[in-house]
């Protein structure tokens, strides 16, 4: 008897185990994340091959403006709209087919299931635009040769800024989780996180510059976002002053999505 409660017992490890084989094993997953790759990779070498076939007769600001390192990096802008909707569907679908219920049958303390979910998806995500990001880059490398405009790693803030755009994705996607656990619905959260990334930006941009230099550089998405640049805002935060900001935002959403899973019914 004793045996068979053991063999039955619920673990982190099994949870974390399960949440994998479901993650892998949703055409949703394949398909989200093949869209966030191919954004990467396929415009990152877009990019490098217009700046390179366009340098020539390219506008004087343009040049100045231009860096080897950014340019091929630019689809991250793109992809952050792909990771943060799986991470949505990392949750908000169960709670669409009503699967939910059983998973957290399975699991009644609850908690377990969320931070398997959110680990899980983080560590996919991470993987996977790890290597994007340094297929974008190297590849980018390749066309901005043809005008001696590439760059390598060793350039002062190379490694941060392929690094970082994994890591920046990769905390938007938990974002797209806690947003998913928090408001249970798929358009709602969706609508949420394109919110968070894209809109409040905007609006931090409409607001009378004695507010915006106070509000702005804290904006979730501006603050993770500080992590790319080659050289610090001056009105803006420290490359990981900014980052460590946006993983609070991420804690905080995965702090109150744990609390309110625990006190509501599936």
């Amino acid at each position: 008897m004793t045996a068979v409660m053991t063999a039955g017992k619920v673990t982190q490890v099994r949870v974390l185990r399960s949440e994998w084989i479901k993650l892998r094993t949703l055409r949703s997953t394949f398909f989200t994340m093949l869209a966030a790759i191919i954004a990467m990779v396929g415009f990152g070498f877009l990019f490098s091959y217009v700046f390179a076939s366009q340098w020539t007769t390219m506008e004087p600001q343009r040049k100045a403006d231009f860096s080897a390192i950014t340019v091929p990096l630019r689809g991250y802008f793109l992809a952050q709209l792909a990771v943060g909707v799986l991470g949505v569907l990392v949750i908000s679908g169960e709670y669409s087919t009503g699967m939910i219920r059983a998973t957290l049958s399975a699991v009644p303390k609850r908690l377990p299931v969320l931070w398997a979910k959110a680990a899980v998806f983080a560590a996919a995500t991470l993987t996977l635009m790890l290597v994007s990001s340094f297929v974008a880059f190297l590849g980018g490398q390749l066309f901005l040769s043809s005008e001696h405009l590439d760059t390598t790693l060793s350039a002062p803030g190379a490694f941060r800024i392929v690094t970082g755009v994994a890591l920046y994705l990769t905390v938007v996607g938990l974002l797209g989780v806690a947003l998913g656990a928090l408001i249970r619905n798929t358009a709602g959260a969706i609508a949420a996180v394109f919110g968070l990334l894209l809109v409040l930006p905007v609006l931090g941009e409409v607001l009378p510059s004695s507010w915006g230099k106070h509000i702005t550089p804290y904006l979730p998405s501006n603050a993770g976002q500080a992590l790319l640049n080659i050289t610090p805002d001056p009105g803006g935060l420290a490359p990981w002053t900014g980052f460590g900001l946006f993983c609070l935002y991420a804690v905080v959403a995965l702090a109150a999505a744990a609390i309110l899973l625990k006190r509501r019914d599936a």
